[in-house]
């Protein structure tokens, strides 16, 4: 009967081999992981990175901003000083219409002179950002409706006395809705300048008609 037999020594694999294989298999096993990192990496940072033509939008948006803000705080210092004027016409014209007064010619004259300067002021406006071209519009809207009140009440005074009550109460009408076109532009202008980080810019009509 045979006797059975391990495997020979030389074939069995020494504590030092195996460490050594070991090491080797955690090695290669570690650069494999290294290597899929720094791929992954690199096609992260190149998803990334905005192309030529989303980097130029950036710009131009970044652009529109800027001139935006600086055509808020033109057109804010502007509304003061047109609202300076124009509200003393349009409380004149409601309280002489209110007294059954005519106002002398002579001042009428002065307020046509007035509005047609103010007008002018929205002649050619710079494009904007929307919201600033709305504020902008509401405004010259009051302006013009402001303008049309001053004309009837110049026509009121060219006119028999029979008509001329009518005349100046049509007067009042858009004198007043001058006033209220201008509240809401004012509300918008204000809110834009608090969007642009400037804070309430309250530029409403000193008195306001109802």
């Amino acid at each position: 009967m045979s006797r059975r037999t391990g495997r020979p020594s030389y074939l069995l694999a020494t504590p030092a081999r195996q460490q050594r294989s070991t090491i080797k298999t955690g090695a290669g096993a570690a650069t494999a992981a290294l290597a899929v990192g720094l791929v992954g990496g690199l096609i992260g940072f190149a998803v990334g990175q905005p192309t030529p033509t989303e980097a130029g939008i950036v710009q131009m948006r970044e652009a529109n901003a800027k001139r935006d803000v600086q055509q808020i705080i033109q057109l804010t210092e502007m509304a003061r000083e047109t609202g300076g004027q124009l509200s003393p016409i349009l409380l004149a014209i409601k309280q002489d219409s209110d007294a059954g007064r005519t106002p002398e010619a002579s001042q009428v004259h002065q307020w046509q002179q007035t509005m047609r300067q103010l007008t002018e002021q929205f002649d050619n406006p710079p494009s904007g950002m929307t919201a600033t071209n709305v504020a902008r519009g509401g405004l010259r809207s009051a302006v013009e409706q402001g303008a049309l009140a001053v004309d009837s009440v110049a026509l009121a005074v060219t006119s028999p006395a029979p008509a001329r009550k009518n005349q100046l109460a049509l007067a009042t009408r858009q004198a007043v809705l001058a006033s209220v076109t201008w509240s809401i532009a004012a509300a918008q202008l204000d809110q834009i300048n608090i969007d642009a980080g400037r804070g309430h810019q309250h530029v409403y009509l000193a008195s306001a008609l109802r």
